[in-house]
């Protein structure tokens, strides 16, 4: 075997990149692979955590690397959703999730971005080749391999490379696919804060004017925040000193959990909606952001990116073990329409909930709240948008419900 020829190569060293490459190696014996970035593979300078949904930890557990992310991963026992108008004082809550998917299964736990790329990073990195720091600068496609070309002149070939170069998908352009967007005009500020009283594993969900403010338990007297902003004020709160900024998290909050104090430098990104148009292309599969990015108000972005390791391993592997190419156009067709109906419903979700809850329209504000209120009680309703949310369709991926491949 050529020193430059691969069964797979993946481009993008994120957690979704990472977790691709483990799962791959983890399952078929002697599979080489080949991970291709632009930065040097190093844990970043993060402040975000993230809400991995109970389907996403069952992969993480089966891929063998969630015991060295326990100890950091804070379990989110419940949900508080309020809605309050620009002057309002009082934080109303018109809808609880509460309980656990199964027993001693939290819906969901969050992990600081910084913990889950250190542990992915380590489980992978006696298992792949690592091709970093180079720009990639061609993609091609022929009959039985695709051909990546670097910057520093080398060229690596592989059946298929996998595309985990985030929303702004260098792959995706020179495979020619395009993209659907939307921009919210919105950025979420993200910090971690520390408060005076316990947060008892309850996530807080505020819908605001100008959108959704939520506050995210950690472990300790911590939480991560996503405020949504519009663009033009979150520059102006990045700008602010702490003390200001932590007055303002904690009136916004309602002061439900005490005195705040920000623990870190306040970091904004903007908001769009963005989907490829197709999530393959000869001899490529696209995943996480480079095939989708969702308005982060329900926390499902990387449940989706790990979603797609889940399918795209699962469809890889069972190629390879019937002895059929597997970056054939009917093996990737599998793959993309296992994941487009999924992403293209949380895609709608997340977009509506947005447009309904972003604004102060007295009206759109009662009926939406009376909505809410209704859904509370109706608890068949609810434990149908809980397992969704938590990654746990009876169709999903093996590795989603635990199954090794």
């Amino acid at each position: 075997m050529s020193d430059d020829l691969y069964d797979v190569i993946i481009v993008g060293g994120g957690p979704v990149g990472l977790a691709q490459a483990l799962a791959l190696t983890r399952f078929q014996r002697g599979m080489k692979v080949a991970l291709v970035d632009r930065r040097p593979f190093t844990v970043p300078d993060d402040k975000r955590a993230f809400a991995l949904s109970a389907g996403v930890r069952r992969v993480l557990d089966t891929l063998g690397v969630w015991d060295g992310l326990a100890a950091e991963a804070q379990p989110i026992r419940a949900m508080k959703i309020t809605d309050s108008g620009g002057g309002d004082i009082s934080r109303p809550v018109f809808l609880t999730f509460e309980g656990d998917v199964a027993p001693g299964e939290p819906y969901a736990h969050m992990t600081p971005n910084r913990v889950l790329t250190r542990v992915l990073l380590a489980a992978v990195q006696d298992r792949v080749e690592f091709v970093a720091p180079v720009e990639v600068t061609g993609y091609t496609a022929e009959a039985a391999l695709a051909t990546l070309s670097l910057r520093d002149g080398r060229t690596l070939r592989a059946p298929v490379i996998v595309g985990a170069d985030g929303g702004m998908s260098a792959l995706r352009g020179m495979a020619g696919i395009g993209v659907v967007t939307h921009d919210y005009r919105q950025s979420g500020v993200v910090t971690t804060i520390a408060h005076e009283l316990p947060h008892d594993g309850v996530a807080y969900e505020h819908f605001r004017p100008a959108g959704p403010f939520a506050s995210l338990p950690l472990t300790g007297h911590r939480s991560s925040l996503v405020w949504t902003e519009a663009t033009e004020e979150a520059a102006r709160l990045k700008a602010l000193p702490a003390d200001e900024v932590a007055g303002l998290i904690e009136a916004a909050m309602g002061s439900s959990l005490g005195k705040v104090t920000v623990e870190e430098s306040v970091q904004s990104f903007p908001l769009r909606l963005q989907l490829a148009r197709d999530f393959v292309a000869p001899r490529l599969a696209l995943i996480g952001d480079a095939a989708h990015v969702i308005h982060p108000l329900a926390g499902q972005g990387l449940n989706l990116g790990l979603k797609d390791v889940a399918a795209l391993a699962e469809t890889l592997v069972e190629a390879m073990r019937l002895g059929v190419d597997h970056g054939a156009p009917d093996v990737l067709a599998r793959y993309q329409q296992w994941r487009r109906f999924d992403t293209a419903l949380m895609a709608a979700v997340t977009d509506n909930l947005n447009r309904l809850f972003s604004n102060d329209v007295a009206p759109v504000r009662a009926v939406r709240d009376i909505g809410l209120g209704l859904v509370d009680r109706m608890t068949p309703i609810k434990d149908a948008l809980i397992a969704r949310a938590a990654g746990l369709e009876a169709d999903g991926p093996r590795l989603t419900r635990g199954i090794p491949l």
